[in-house]
């Protein structure tokens, strides 16, 4: 038991800042990623509907451990042979980019989805009262598709907080990395691990609970 305790309290020292940090940076790129996907893929318009479609199919349909890989290892060695050494990309940056870029994807469909289910009917009221169909979109549409896709977005989030793992093949010393140096030093992989697991759960259900209680303010609001 003292062991365990030694273990989260090194995991904690160590690799939670780094996760929580990655965690906050790519929520806030991927829903603006996600927001702009979005409306991109919803456009009348051919070329921002198709950058936001390949986008989004790419990102979906690909591991995150392969764009990690691909981001840090590929692109990295491309930017090192242009700038002849001078430019490399650390292995937060890479693992904050390649999160926000992923999230972003996942974002944009749940967007999509809590748009398409306000009814068409508002948008054609606040038009025919002469509001412009981007500010009818704003003060209209996304506050009551918010509301709806809420949920979606907790759990998106909390699936961003396990993946943050991932980064641990790149370098990144988050969660996982802290934990896999520990066991290097003390060879006590169960109850390292098991600290690990410990930690991602507390995260994770904190997590879920602010989303329950806010679901449970804007549901008195209403």
């Amino acid at each position: 038991m003292e062991n365990l305790i030694n273990v989260i309290e090194a995991i904690l020292l160590h690799g939670v800042g780094k996760t929580l940090e990655i965690t906050a940076v790519a929520l806030i790129f991927g829903v603006i990623l996600g927001l702009l996907a979005c409306l991109g893929k919803m456009s009348r318009h051919f070329i921002p509907k198709a950058i936001a479609t390949v986008y989004i199919e790419i990102i979906r349909g690909t591991p995150t451990l392969v764009q990690a890989l691909f981001f840090y290892l590929g692109v990295n060695s491309l930017l090192v042979a242009a700038s002849g050494g001078q430019i490399r990309m650390t292995p937060l940056f890479a693992g904050m980019f390649v999160c926000s870029v992923n999230s972003g994807a996942y974002v944009a469909e749940i967007f999509r989805a809590g748009i398409q289910s306000v009814d068409k009917g508002q948008m054609e009221a606040a038009r025919s009262l002469g509001m412009p169909q981007k500010l009818a979109m704003k003060e209209i549409i996304l506050p009551q598709a918010i509301r709806t896709i809420l949920p979606s977005l907790g759990n998106e989030f909390i699936v961003l907080v396990k993946e943050t793992s991932i980064l641990s093949v790149i370098g990144v010393v988050e969660v996982t990395r802290a934990g896999q140096l520990v066991a290097a030093i003390n060879y006590k992989t169960f109850s390292t691990y098991l600290g690990v697991g410990i930690v991602y759960f507390v995260l994770t259900f904190t997590l879920s609970r602010l989303v329950n209680l806010l679901e449970r303010r804007m549901a008195v609001s209403d």
